[in-house]
Formats: structure tokens, C-alpha cells, sequence
């Protein structure tokens, strides 16, 4: 699966996830302005490229729901 730089990240529910700063190994990373509030705000997070389900036009939709994909987001 290709996955390019600005493409959409959104939960198998369709929710906004975030938006893709680049590929790094087997992770996307997404954007910091996409990195939510409080203790999160300011750092890159992470999702395996594990649970990306399909990539469609400019939208990465992964397997998991946004609620889910979220939690399973690591920082560096």
C-alpha cells in the first residue's frame, strides 16, 4: 500500500485521525498539528502500518476506530 505524505488518516468509522507527516519503517507518522491537546500536544504520534485496511484516493482508512487507533499511538 502506497502510503504519501499529506493523505488523511481516518479510523475504520470515519473519523479524522490525522494527517500523514511521513513513513517511518513499519509506522506512519502523523503531523503535530494533528496530535491532539494536553500531554499530547507537541509530539508526533505514531500508528502501525499494520492496521491500515485500505488506502483509497487521499485517504488512509485504517482497521481499527479512531478511538482505538488512538490509544494504540506511541510518542517519541
Amino acid at each position: 500500500m502506497d502510503v504519501k505524505e499529506h493523505m488523511e488518516v481516518i479510523g475504520a468509522d470515519g473519523v479524522h485521525i490525522g494527517t500523514v507527516d511521513k513513513v517511518e519503517g513499519g509506522r506512519i507518522k502523523l503531523t503535530k498539528k494533528d496530535s491532539g491537546e494536553g500531554s499530547h500536544k507537541g509530539h508526533h504520534h505514531f500508528i502501525d502500518k499494520g492496521l491500515i485496511a485500505e488506502v483509497e484516493g487521499n485517504k488512509v482508512r485504517l482497521s481499527a476506530n479512531a478511538d482505538v487507533a488512538v490509544t494504540m499511538e506511541q510518542e517519541k
